[in-house]
């Protein structure tokens, strides 16, 4: 029997089968799902267009075209699709980022295309947590960042970014995208940092919530306080927010080489349930 299957972008009055296909995989599809529910399908809105991958007639698959090229649910087969509709297109990401399998075989399709990559990252622990350890003590003095404090953090999520990506943010527009993700991120209450003197030590944030799961990033510490277990304490405490009022799991991906960072999310309560690939331009 012949299989009919076509890849082509979602119509806004879709939201309800993209919303369906992102269920199905809450804690993969997280980032992108939370940005879903808040925008709808508008390509304006999302910041990209979202891409379907249809069996008679039926979505099957999504994949988010934007600053990142990001397969949601997809398997072989609709990620081959994806990747060859990419091609046509030619590169308008930053990278290539997702759930490994599925990323791994979009790049194997684009990298005759679009590589060298300036980084490519195949195994990146994804880790979730339901609760925090008794015998970790969260952080007392981890807190919201206020509005009134862009000035302070911002420097601090420049730096991890910075650190994490091997680029500054501030490059590609001067800034404006990323100051304005910032923005938003304090604005809505999900940037938590402990300050000292006018100066952020740690800072994290929740920087998607669905009503299943949220997803823990940028988690940095400044340089000179290293060693002190600072992220382990300032980890949970924004555990403790993320799992009381944003929703009943917590995760996060973190690069397999970071064995630092591996070992003190797995003490706050954090265990490994798959893993991410990120494919660097």
């Amino acid at each position: 029997m012949s299989t009919t299957t076509c890849t082509r972008v979602l119509e806004p009055g879709e939201l309800d089968d993209a919303l369906a296909v992102l269920r199905r995989e809450p804690v993969n599809n997280a980032f992108i799902a939370s940005r879903v529910r808040s925008a709808g399908l508008n390509a304006w809105r999302l910041g990209g267009e979202m891409w379907g991958w249809y069996r008679h007639g039926r979505l099957e698959a999504l994949c988010y075209s934007g600053a990142n090229l990001v397969p949601l649910s997809a398997g072989r087969e609709a990620a081959r699709a994806f990747a060859e509709r990419a091609g046509r297109q030619g590169r308008r990401c930053s990278s290539i980022v997702g759930p490994a399998e599925a990323t791994s075989v979009l790049w194997s399709h684009l990298e005759p295309h679009w590589g060298p990559a300036r980084d490519v990252r195949a195994h990146q622990p994804l880790m979730v947590a339901d609760s925090v350890p008794d015998e970790v003590r969260p952080d007392p003095y981890v807190r919201r960042v206020r509005k009134d404090e862009m000035d302070l953090v911002l420097p601090a999520c420049v730096a991890m970014f910075t650190e994490e990506v091997g680029v500054s943010p501030l490059a590609a527009d001067g800034g404006l995208m990323y100051q304005s993700r910032v923005a938003e991120l304090v604005g809505s209450g999900r940037s938590f940092a402990r300050i000292e003197d006018g100066r952020v030590v740690f800072k994290a944030e929740i920087g998607a919530a669905t009503p299943y799961v949220s997803q823990i990033q940028g988690v940095w510490v400044d340089p000179k306080r290293r060693g002190e277990r600072l992220s382990e304490s300032g980890m949970a405490a924004v555990l403790r927010y993320a799992l009381t009022e944003v929703a009943p799991l917590a995760s996060l991906y973190v690069n397999d080489f970071n064995t630092a960072a591996r070992a003190a999310y797995r003490r706050v309560g954090f265990r490994d349930v798959g893993a991410f690939m990120s494919v660097l331009f």
